[in-house]
Parts: structure tokens; C-alpha cells; sequence
């Protein structure tokens, strides 16, 4: 009857999560959190607390207009506590509270993080609100040169607002309801907004990897990709692809587009389109209308989007370094090879069969989106399948249809969000209940037509 009723880490990485959406909705239902003083339905304060908690950004009320000073900064704590985890908060109270963590609370923030080891759990979380808060304050002083000549003193909130919330891979902002695209040609917003972007999204581990490399290379040995960890190659090495292959098809496909680039200077394209590239793997700032791009560039959007960022940071998406898997195993298989490998590295098969459970588990939860909200409104397949594509890779791009919703596609954009935020393989994990060991006896093996 005691491991009856036993929570698996997953199922409290799941709870924990919900309950945090909970608290915020309650927060932001009422009187108080609204700029009109009157409350706002349960349904838009249930949506955004879910879209700042999931980091996600999608909105059905105009958060500049719609939330008061006070709902603003819930938003801003919900996007903090979405972007670190749960887990990272409480296990941040405690470390300042200097409680020892049990080999529980480790194997928790083990399974929070995807980590393969317990050694340096508290080192690790230490380094990353070090680290965050650093990043942080330093987007917000470089949004500052911007937002406070324009804005005064409000633009000192409009900074810290929109640092936190670029680093946490959210979107969401409190300037105006067309988010960044009265800043597309700013090259301290750009720059800014993509530099917390990607240093959000690259992960915490890929920090520390590289700071280990720097530290302990020598003057004979100053190569500091050969040292790098296997992961940390990847994430580095894909994203950067993503975001220069990325650009470069966005710079083309709306080079002549009047509604988007074709009228901007030569630097300007480049800039919309690297911006462009960076915002749609899972940040969600928009500098161009969304609905303006070429159906090229929406169909570009959407496969970034379902990339997204990289493992063990705010981003979320099936991941960089899932996708690098799956590319490099197809093409092993392809070429009939018994391992894949990369960078002189065999991928383990464990590796391989996890990349294929997150992939298969977040398609079926971005269909089953595209379907119920396709069947429930009269929005065209291409905004249906870029909205919930949006919310399960916990983006926030829309092609301005989701203030339209009605509730019953808000309340299944409100499921994907969650669903897209906690993780697919973290979900298939706590729904399938704890591991059972495998049996001694196997059954028999037999070959099946494939393809």
C-alpha cells in the first residue's frame, strides 16, 4: 500500500509544474492583477499563467494592456520559475536555507535536468542561478541604452521584463501588442534579444563544458572544440548550423516579400532574418508579423520550432541534440553500419531509443492539437498546425489567431502547453508508472518487413 501511493520524481516534475499554474492563475484572476480593476475571465488568467509557466508566450489578452503592475510581475516570477524549473527554486530555498538534500531531492533534480549523474547536484545548481542572474542583469543594461531614453523610468521595467523573459525562451512582453517589430531594424534589441536567446537555449551543462575546457587547456593545447564533451559538440555544433542554414533560407525566401523585408536595406533583411532564425527555436519574439511570411518561410518556421533548443536549458522543442541523433542513426542505418557515430564518438543505443520516444511522444501530442483545434474552429489548417506546433515546443509565434480562439481550443492550447513544457519522455515516463525490471526470459525474436 506504501509504494501504492509512492510519487515517482516524474510525477512530482509533472505536479509541481501544474500546481504552479494553479497558484498563478488564481493570482492573476483577480481584481488586482488587472489594469482595469475588474477581473479578467478565469479562462485568459488560466491561459497566461500556463503560457508564462510553460515559457511559452502565446497570449490571448495583451499583456501590456490587459495586467496591472502587480499581474505583470506574477507573469515575470511564473516565466522565472518555468525557465529554471520548479525543482531548481526549491532546490535553490534550500541550499540558501542550508538544508542538506537527500539522495532523494538529488535524484530528483537529476531527473529534472536529464542528468546522468548525482556527483555536484548542489555545485550544479548553485552555478546555475549564478549564471542566469548574470546573463540576466547583463540583457537587461543593454536593453536599457534603448527602452529607458525612450520610455524613462518605465523602461527600466521593460528591460528586466524582457531580459528574464528572452533568457527563459518565453516571448512574452510588455512594450506593445506586436511584440519586437518596432524594433526589427534595432541592432541593440536584436543583438540583445538573441544573444539571451541562445545562451537560454544552449543549455546550463554546455556553460560549465566550455568554462572546463577554458580553464584547463594549455598553451600548447589551446583547442578548445577537441576537449569538449560528445553532448556539448552537438548542441554547439547544430545550433549554429540551425541558425546560419536557418537565416540564410528566411533572408532568401523573403527577399522580395513587401510585407515583411523587401523594403528594408541589405543589413536590415540580414538582421530580420537572423532574428527571424534565432526567435523561432522556442523564444517566441516576433520582429515581422508571422502571418506576413511566404508559405517557404512558414514551412521553415515550423521545423525550427519543432527542433527548438538544446537539453538542460529554458528552450524547448524535441531538442537539437534529439534531432542530431536521429539524423546521424538514419543515416547509419542507410548506409548499413551497426553503430552510428559522431565526431569519432559511437552513439549509444539508449541514446538512439530515447531520441525516438521524444520525437513520436511530442508528434502525438502536436497532431492531436492540430486536429481538436482544427475540428473546434474555422482557422486555416496552415495558423491551426503553426499554433499548436507553437505551444507543444513551447515557442509563442503566432500568426495572430490566438486571441480569436474560442475556449475549447484555448483550454487544448492550454494542455499542449504543459504537456510541451514537462517534457514528452518525462510525461510517457510518469503515465507509464515506475520501471519494471525486465524478465529473465525474453521472447522470441523475429524480423519484420520494414519500410
Amino acid at each position: 500500500m506504501k509504494n501504492k501511493f509512492t510519487f515517482s520524481s516524474s510525477h512530482i516534475i509533472l505536479l509541481s509544474f501544474l500546481v504552479v499554474v494553479l497558484i498563478g492563475s488564481v493570482l492573476l484572476s483577480l481584481p488586482i492583477s488587472s489594469a482595469s480593476g475588474k477581473a479578467v475571465s478565469y479562462v485568459d488568467a488560466l491561459f497566461t499563467a500556463t503560457t508564462s509557466t510553460c515559457v511559452t508566450g502565446l497570449v490571448t489578452v495583451p499583456t501590456f494592456s490587459t495586467w496591472s503592475f502587480f499581474g505583470q510581475v506574477v507573469i515575470l516570477v511564473l516565466i522565472q520559475i518555468g525557465g529554471l524549473g520548479v525543482i531548481t527554486i526549491v532546490s535553490s530555498f534550500m541550499i540558501l536555507l542550508n538544508k542538506k538534500m537527500s539522495i532523494n531531492d538529488r535524484m530528483l533534480i537529476q531527473d529534472a535536468f536529464n542528468l546522468n549523474s548525482l556527483s555536484g547536484i548542489t555545485k550544479f545548481i548553485k552555478r546555475i542561478l549564478v549564471g542566469t542572474f548574470i546573463i540576466e542583469g547583463i540583457g537587461a543594461l543593454l536593453y536599457m541604452f534603448v527602452f529607458v531614453p525612450e520610455y524613462g523610468l518605465k523602461g527600466v521595467w521593460f528591460s528586466v521584463f524582457n531580459s528574464i523573459s528572452a533568457f527563459c525562451n518565453a516571448g512574452i512582453d510588455v512594450i506593445g501588442n506586436n511584440s519586437l517589430c518596432n524594433y526589427a531594424t534595432n541592432p541593440i534589441i536584436n543583438f540583445t534579444t538573441c544573444f539571451l536567446i541562445i545562451f537560454g537555449g544552449i543549455g546550463f551543462i554546455v556553460w560549465w563544458d566550455v568554462i572546463r575546457v577554458i580553464k584547463t587547456r594549455s598553451s600548447t593545447n589551446i583547442k578548445i572544440s577537441k576537449h569538449l564533451t560528445l553532448h556539448s559538440k552537438i548542441a554547439i555544433f547544430f545550433t549554429l548550423f540551425l541558425i546560419i542554414f536557418g537565416a540564410l533560407l528566411i533572408f532568401v525566401f523573403e527577399y522580395n516579400n513587401p510585407a515583411t523585408i523587401a523594403e528594408l536595406s541589405l543589413f536590415d533583411k540580414l538582421q530580420v532574418s537572423i532574428f527571424q532564425s534565432v526567435t523561432t527555436r522556442t523564444a517566441g519574439f516576433a520582429s515581422v508579423p508571422q502571418e506576413n511570411l511566404t508559405n517557404a518561410t512558414t514551412m521553415l518556421c515550423l521545423i525550427l520550432m519543432f527542433i527548438g533548443g538544446s537539453p538542460v536549458g529554458t528552450a524547448g522543442g524535441v531538442k537539437t541534440v534529439t534531432v542530431f541523433v536521429l539524423l546521424v542513426s538514419t543515416f547509419a542505418t542507410i548506409k548499413n553500419k551497426n553503430q552510428a557515430t559522431a565526431f569519432k564518438r559511437t552513439i549509444s543505443a539508449s541514446s538512439i531509443r530515447k531520441s525516438i520516444a521524444i520525437t513520436v511522444t511530442f508528434l502525438l501530442i502536436m497532431f492531436s492539437s492540430v486536429i481538436l483545434i482544427s475540428a473546434s474552429t474555422d482557422i486555416s489548417l496552415t495558423d491551426a498546425l503553426y499554433e499548436s506546433v507553437s505551444a507543444t515546443a513551447t515557442v509563442g509565434l503566432s500568426r495572430n489567431v490566438t486571441s480569436s480562439l474560442n475556449i475549447f481550443s484555448k483550454i487544448v492550447i492550454i494542455f499542449t502547453m504543459y504537456l510541451g513544457r514537462v517534457g514528452p519522455i518525462s510525461l510517457a515516463i510518469a503515465l507509464s508508472g515506475k520501471g519494471k525490471l525486465e524478465n529473465i526470459i525474453t521472447n522470441p525474436v523475429e524480423d519484420i518487413v520494414i519500410g
